[in-house]
């Protein structure tokens, strides 16, 4: 039996849109009015298409998969009220929550924007539905994964998101370790007055960073991609279903590292970080992929353990990516900072996620899929 994978999708989902929401998560206070005044507000001023696209569109997701899980859980509810009823309800709590928060506005139409989305995510999932989409998404399931694969499928589908934050070498994720020193800088300058600043400095463990050579840049693309193949290939029963995997993880991956760049620098210089040595990773990922199509499931799922690792390791002893700050400065003054920080996250813990989701693989007894030759 396949569990479905849309409990984890939502409470993701959920998670973005509180983010969303409520960055910088910084400065709340009491304005001294009551929190959904905004309610009889009157009209705003000015408005503009992409606020209202973005109210819609944001919560369009949501709706199909509040529908979706009333759909799998066969709630008596009709599925299209109940998701209006919880997107709502969590637009509603969130606009009263942004009353807060200097940095953000509470608003009526802003609510009622985000609860048409969910309302069009509903209904389109509904019709979805209707038309046999769910019956085929369980016949392909059936067809194509093994049971209990909806953990790989939540990371395979967070993978693309997790490329959008600029990595400091292509494909690399889970470089955590500029990120760990900054969160220990900041604790340990709350105890500043019990210390002097050598003694601070002392406490941080010192990790030397240099630029990665040629060899070592072409290993970090190499495992950064070959890791989510592999990941995929521990649900697959088919060695051509494996190779579809391998050819669309590839294509997903190059298209996400595009976007990535062009959100970043402009149109112009979207594929500037595919030099010669990441055409290369790419390459010779592609091809090391295919030829372990036939690899057994257990031997991938120690495989991925193994080059995530190795991945890890060597991607943390780089430097950051030298256009991190010019980056950084960007995306706070654009239209995605409320996404930027997230990204980030899931850029950071994507790597860990699929070690120990694999681990947990690794101790199945039963239930082994098999490859037919």
């Amino acid at each position: 039996m396949h569990k479905s994978a849309a409990w984890p999708l939502t409470w993701m989902y959920c998670t973005l849109v509180v983010y969303a929401s409520l960055y910088p998560f910084a400065h709340w206070r009491d304005q001294g009015i009551a929190p959904w005044s905004f309610l009889a507000a009157p009209l705003p001023r000015y408005w503009t298409g992409f606020d209202v696209a973005i109210n819609i569109v944001g919560y369009l997701p949501l709706g199909a998969l509040l529908a979706w899980l009333a759909l799998r859980t066969r709630h008596r509810v009709p599925p299209a009220w109940l998701a209006v009823a919880c997107g709502s309800l969590l637009s509603l709590s969130l606009e009263t929550l942004q009353s807060y928060l200097p940095q953000r506005v509470a608003s009526r139409e802003d609510w009622l924007l985000n609860t048409l989305g969910t309302l069009a995510g509903a209904l389109l999932a509904l019709y979805l539905a209707r038309r046999g989409g769910l019956v085929r998404w369980d016949r392909w399931q059936n067809r194509w994964l093994a049971p209990q694969s909806r953990g790989v499928l939540v990371l395979l589908l967070s993978w693309p998101a997790a490329l959008l934050f600029p990595c400091a070498v292509p494909f690399g994720l889970g470089h955590v370790w500029g990120g760990l020193q900054g969160l220990a800088e900041a604790s340990l300058g709350l105890v500043a007055h019990w210390f002097d600043e050598a003694q601070l400095h002392s406490l941080l463990p010192a990790i030397d960073t240099a630029p990665l050579g040629t060899s070592a840049a072409l290993a970090s693309v190499v495992t950064g991609l070959l890791a989510p193949c592999l990941l995929g290939f521990g649900v697959l029963h088919q060695p051509m279903h494996r190779v579809w995997l391998s050819v669309a993880v590839l294509a997903v991956g190059v298209s996400a590292s595009g976007l990535s760049a062009a959100l970043s620098w402009g149109p112009t210089h979207m594929w500037s970080w595919l030099d010669a040595t990441t055409t290369a990773g790419l390459a010779a990922a592609l091809v090391l992929a295919i030829a372990l199509a036939r690899m057994p499931w257990r031997w991938a799922c120690a495989l991925v353990f193994v080059l995530l690792c190795g991945h890890v390791a060597l991607l943390n002893q780089a430097p950051e990516n030298p256009y991190f700050a010019q980056t950084l400065q960007s995306w706070e003054q654009g239209r995605f900072v409320r996404f930027n920080g997230l990204a980030e996250w899931l850029g950071w813990l994507w790597p860990y996620a699929a070690i120990a989701l694999v681990l947990g693989r690794l101790r199945v007894a039963n239930g082994e899929p098999k490859i037919d030759p």
